[in-house]
């Protein structure tokens, strides 16, 4: 089986107007998807993001959280902590991990995979995964087309579909990962 690794990009996205914009880096995303990350055993959690005051913003939280102090108050946040490191780009990333087959995941339904055959996918792939979650209004074209795969959107029972980046997180993992 892959490793698996996830990465939450917050360059290039859209905006509501479809204009390209760099998103700003959350507290709530920071420990919410590591927690989610943790759990399924995710290798790596990358947040991608260019803005310089973002990148030092989230490593203010990522250091607190990483204390010794910290991990006495809260030992299960602080684990799921050292999970996350921030990078300035995607490339960034993709060199790291030296060629990972790259899975992104959309609200849009054109051109998708299904989660079980993706789940299939990662079990015989010999080459790292990386799971692209975007923020925003989902991550550009030009991005989407430089990927391996696009997962099947998330789809609840109402015509309503926009979940926060975390909770599509959470049941992405679920559906790649999680015990069937």
């Amino acid at each position: 089986m892959a490793k698996v690794y996830l990465a939450l990009i917050h360059y290039p996205v859209y905006n509501k107007n479809k204009q390209i914009v760099s998103t700003c880096i959350t507290g709530v995303d920071l420990h919410d998807i590591a927690r989610s990350a943790l759990t399924y055993g995710i290798k790596k959690y990358f947040v991608v993001n260019p803005m310089p005051a973002q990148l030092a913003f989230a490593k203010r939280i990522i250091d607190c959280w990483k204390s010794d102090e910290s991990f006495v108050h809260n030992w299960t946040r602080a684990e799921a902590f050292r999970l996350l490191e921030l990078a300035p780009d995607l490339e960034t990333v993709v060199k790291k991990l030296k060629h990972p087959l790259i899975v992104a995941t959309s609200a849009r339904p054109e051109g998708t995979v299904t989660y079980r055959s993706f789940r299939s996918v990662i079990k015989k792939s010999r080459r790292p995964v990386l799971v692209l979650l975007g923020t925003g209004w989902g991550m550009t074209k030009e991005l989407l087309e430089k990927v391996d795969y696009v997962l099947a959107p998330v789809k609840g029972v109402a015509d309503y579909n926009h979940l926060s980046v975390r909770s599509a997180a959470a049941i992405i993992l679920d559906r790649l990962l999680g015990n069937r």
